[in-house]
């Protein structure tokens, strides 16, 4: 059964129509589809799930990850799913995903989710790749300061009793060379507090990008590690950072820096920097994150790293403030209510970026059709063939790799009208998601 739409003719000026700002907008909604199912994992952030709620939707809400087979029950009838970077969604698990559209990560990271699987099954994935960059720019800064002052290795000794009032290589960081491994929202806004604390900075990107304040690049990483007092790494886990800083990298370093790693675990050879702390090469390294993470906290965590001399070991907690938490179940909650409700798949990862215009809440006779298709020819032919006889106001088409992504907003005179579009193109041999929103 279909919901009841009305339909009605009224008379749009094209101002209206155009006027994608106007606050006077019908709010879409999914048509033929039930109850929206939410399932959020991991304990997102309270604001994101208000915003689920208050979009009418049903959430499920779980504090932490849940085991596989739960996970793989879940998943099945639910529309939505939220997580962190504890929940793996495999081919495996996404393939009894039925009635999925879209997963929200609520962080910076996409490497959980297999998202050209996800593609292939017409779910679009979000992330939020900038709203934690303060949260963990700062962490950065106060390590670079605990590090230099030995501030770990002191704060020790003194819980076991130990009093050992030294300032043998510890320093101030002032005046001191920050090098930066990729110069994105994280890197620029540490460059910028760097420089605050009077700190040079130099950096290195593999993309031309405008340095901000008094920082420079730098013209190869080489060049970086054999000049900075201070590396910093903030590079996405890709095959090309797998292990970049390894032995030779280190070796590159100057005797008595130190190395800080806030981005992927994989970037690292834990081995190499181990040896290198142990022996007196580096003065010092901070680490937030690891090649492998256990699911739960708890005891049980093993690293090479453990009981290296002043070495900050935290627990992935570089964007793990109540500030970042919060802007990020804002960002990606909205994100997942755009998609649902009007088709939106702007600032998504492995869809093409779509988006159509609003249409005015004058507007009683539109339906907005939104497609996922096969990436091949003679789909948008088939598409366009069907909606010949109607009258097609706007539409947008984009591809990401084997993926199509297809709105059209379409003016309907019939209620029937609307199953016939509906069943036509879903027909389409090519077809993977079809989707009426009025």
């Amino acid at each position: 059964m279909v919901d009841t739409l009305k339909i009605e003719s009224v008379p749009i000026s094209r101002r209206d129509s155009f006027n994608a700002r106007d606050t006077r907008t019908r709010n879409l909604k999914p048509f033929n589809s039930g109850d929206i199912k939410i399932l959020l994992l991991e304990n997102v952030s309270a604001k994101a799930v208000d915003i689920l709620k208050k979009a009418g939707y049903q959430v499920e809400f779980h504090t932490k990850a849940l085991d596989k087979a739960e996970l793989i029950e879940k998943i099945k009838d639910v529309h939505a799913v939220g997580i962190r970077s504890k929940t793996k969604l495999t081919e495996e698990v996404l393939s009894h995903a039925n009635k999925l559209l879209t997963i929200g990560c609520f962080c910076i990271g996409t490497n959980q989710v297999d998202l050209n699987y996800a593609a292939s099954r017409g779910i679009c994935v979000f992330n939020s790749p900038f709203s934690n960059s303060r949260s963990v720019a700062e962490l950065v800064i106060a390590e670079i300061i605990l590090l230099s002052r030995q501030l770990g290795d002191r704060s020790r000794e003194m819980h076991e009793g130990v009093w050992n009032k030294v300032s043998k290589a510890c320093y101030e960081i002032r005046g001191k060379t920050l090098g930066i491994v990729g110069y994105g929202h994280i890197g620029t806004q540490l460059g910028v507090l760097a420089e605050s604390l009077g700190m040079q900075v130099i950096w290195y990107d593999i993309l031309p990008v405008m340095p901000i304040g008094m920082s420079r690049a730098a013209d190869s990483l080489d060049e970086l590690l054999a000049e900075a007092d201070f590396v910093s790494l903030h590079v996405p886990e890709t095959p090309e950072t797998k292990d970049m800083i390894g032995e030779r990298e280190i070796s590159l370093m100057k005797k008595g820096a130190y190395l800080i790693n806030a981005s992927r675990g994989t970037v690292v050879e834990i081995d190499a920097l181990a040896a290198a702390l142990k022996s007196g090469h580096l003065g010092g390294a901070a680490v937030d994150v690891y090649p492998t993470e256990p699911l739960a906290n708890g005891p049980g965590f093993e690293s090479a790293l453990r009981n290296c001399p002043n070495t900050l070991l935290t627990p992935h907690i570089g964007g793990s403030t109540e500030e970042a938490q919060r802007m990020i179940g804002i960002e990606v909650a909205n994100a997942i209510v755009k998609y649902i409700n009007s088709g939106a798949s702007v600032n998504a990862v492995n869809f093409a970026e779509c988006d159509l215009r609003a249409i005015p809440d004058t507007d009683l006779t539109t339906v907005r059709i939104v497609n996922v298709h096969q990436n091949v020819p003679g789909v948008l032919r088939q598409i366009n063939n069907i909606l010949a006889d109607f009258n097609v106001n706007k539409q947008i088409s984009d591809s990401k790799g084997d993926v199509a992504y297809f709105m059209a907003d379409v003016t309907v005179n019939e209620h029937s009208e609307i199953n016939t579009i509906y069943e036509q193109i879903t027909a389409i041999n090519e077809n993977i998601i079809t989707r009426v929103l009025f």
